[in-house]
């Protein structure tokens, strides 16, 4: 039986038996990992605070013939002040749960897996707007994806100076002499392009490192939902009941 140590972050968990848990992780080096962690629901246990969802750390993984084994863990941070904010943790459940259904098992999820390292970070910081850190987090993470939208030049022609509208259909802007066929047209505002452009081509650690108005706050976030509602073909729990908890 072989030993590994990855890094990673538990991205959900789940009863199974008596006392034992089957978990997700979300690793540097091996992608999206799942593993048995025996004897974690006995309140004796070292692995019973391990393996609870947003745990970030390094796990210590026996790989057998057909699963791997949680041996260790040492979690390096817990994110316990989401635990203390309802409304922050199923932000971050969300998150979780977003990464789980695009990250793959034995592929590179780095990318991924420092998005949602820093988007944990920022729900933590009182002066980032959970729903900034949220529109931040899903349109960064679609663009790991390779569905993220062009918000450079225009999609159809490549031109980067003509006035453009934002298609959600079309995958992004569409210059004047290209938008005859586009229905569903949005014109930005400059500061909400903007925004797009710097989250779409910033590194993962500067992303939040400013805030918006109001105004653009809004526009963003109906960019947003749409561009979900029509490229990601799943509805999440998490963002159910973090719906119903904002409204």
């Amino acid at each position: 039986m072989n030993e590994i140590t990855v890094t990673g972050m538990v991205l959900s968990t789940a009863p199974v038996g008596e006392y034992d848990r089957r978990v997700v992780i979300l690793t540097r080096e091996q992608g999206k990992v799942a593993a048995f962690a025996r004897g974690a629901r006995k309140p004796n246990s070292p692995l019973v605070g391990a393996v609870n969802p947003c745990s970030f750390g390094e796990f210590t993984l026996y790989a057998g013939r057909s699963s791997y084994t949680v041996k260790s863990a040492k979690i390096s941070n817990y994110f316990a002040e989401l635990r203390e904010d309802m409304v922050g943790a199923y932000y971050g459940f969300y998150f979780l749960e977003f990464a789980n259904f695009y990250a793959k098992e034995a592929n590179d999820e780095r990318e991924m897996l420092k998005l949602l390292y820093q988007s944990m970070r920022a729900l933590t910081n009182e002066k980032i707007p959970n729903r900034l850190v949220r529109y931040i987090f899903e349109l960064r993470a679609l663009c790991i994806n390779g569905e993220g939208p062009q918000v450079f030049r225009c999609i159809s022609c490549g031109d980067e100076k003509r006035p453009a509208v934002f298609s959600v259909k079309k995958g992004g802007l569409v210059c004047g002499e290209c938008m005859q066929d586009v229905m569903d047209g949005m014109e930005l505002d400059t500061s909400t392009l903007y925004s797009m452009q710097y989250i779409e081509s910033s590194r993962i650690e500067k992303l939040y490192t400013f805030v918006v108005s109001g105004a653009v706050l809004e526009e963003l976030g109906r960019v947003m939902e749409r561009y979900l509602d029509v490229y990601v073909e799943k509805k999440f729990k998490s963002l159910e009941i973090l719906e119903t908890l904002e409204i």
